[in-house]
């Protein structure tokens, strides 16, 4: 009866540590995370995936921004998704970090996408914050991956709330910057908020890369977009954030569409913040 009760907690505990989640403060370390996710979902199915690697508070897009435990609760169970890393960074406070790369969904008909995800640490663990998706034709291109580490570290030992609301305010006004800017000069005016290797992820597109690609695709498709911020989330390293909400887009072909949005910012050596990465996605009215 003891040896079976020792097995028994044995085999329990080689199940809980196989997806351990662990954060050393390192990307190496996120995406060991990623890949333990991808084999969870390979090996139990999307259901238990995220329900385990999701923070409690965790969202996903599906299509809308949705509480990730609440809605994969619900969901049959399916193991067709799979995806690849192509970008990845991680803060200098080692307590928030994303990742970005390719995904290929199976089933009936093969679809194809990417995907952007942020990964938040707690208790030395990362946990899935925020995930979205977005689809196009099977990929041509192929993508170089970039995975950058921490460059130092640096977490202020007395950070507080109300500090952090302030932090996250700076983000919110750059991006209402950002919009009155594109009301007034239009498609052009992203060039001054884009970082040189920035990446445009865009339903029916593969990524694109550059600011010298994304201005030039805005202003052949859009006449105007404006952008409404549902939340600011910023490192306590002070150098990423993101924004999520939605975005109005009024095309040069007489036809508005809603998507939601995903912005990630990266603090400059200027101080100021640019986007490195947006992320768009239908979304549902």
């Amino acid at each position: 009866m003891m040896n079976k009760f020792l097995y028994t907690i044995i085999a329990a505990s080689v199940t809980l540590g196989a997806y351990a989640q662990k954060s050393d403060g390192s990307t190496k370390s996120l995406l060991k995370a990623e890949k333990e996710f991808a084999e969870s979902l390979a090996k139990n199915g999307a259901k238990m995936a995220f329900t385990t690697f999701a923070a409690a508070d965790g969202l996903v897009f599906r299509p809308n921004p949705v509480n990730a435990k609440t809605f994969y609760a619900t969901q049959p169970e399916s193991k067709d998704l799979s995806w690849t890393p192509v970008y990845a960074k991680v803060s200098r406070s080692g307590d928030w970090g994303f990742s970005t790369g390719s995904y290929i969904e199976k089933g009936d008909k093969t679809s194809y996408g990417q995907y952007l995800s942020v990964w938040k640490a707690k208790d030395g663990k990362w946990e899935l914050d925020l995930d979205m998706g977005t689809s196009n034709n099977k990929p041509l291109n192929k993508v170089t991956p970039l995975f950058v580490e921490p460059k130092d570290f640096y977490k202020p030992k007395f950070l507080n709330d109300k500090q952090r609301a302030a932090g996250a305010d700076i983000i919110a006004t750059t991006e209402k910057t950002l919009n009155a800017t594109l009301k007034s000069y239009g498609m052009a005016a992203f060039a001054g908020f884009l970082n040189p290797d920035a990446r445009l992820l865009f339903p029916g597109y593969e990524p694109m890369i550059g600011k010298d690609n994304i201005v030039p695709f805005f202003n052949s498709m859009v006449s105007k977009v404006s952008f409404k911020t549902t939340k600011v989330s910023k490192a306590d390293g002070g150098d990423l954030a993101y924004t999520y909400g939605v975005a109005t887009v009024d095309y040069k072909a007489d036809l508005r569409e809603s998507f939601n949005y995903v912005f990630i910012y990266e603090r400059q050596a200027d101080h100021n913040w640019n986007i490195i990465v947006q992320a768009f996605a239908p979304a549902e009215r």
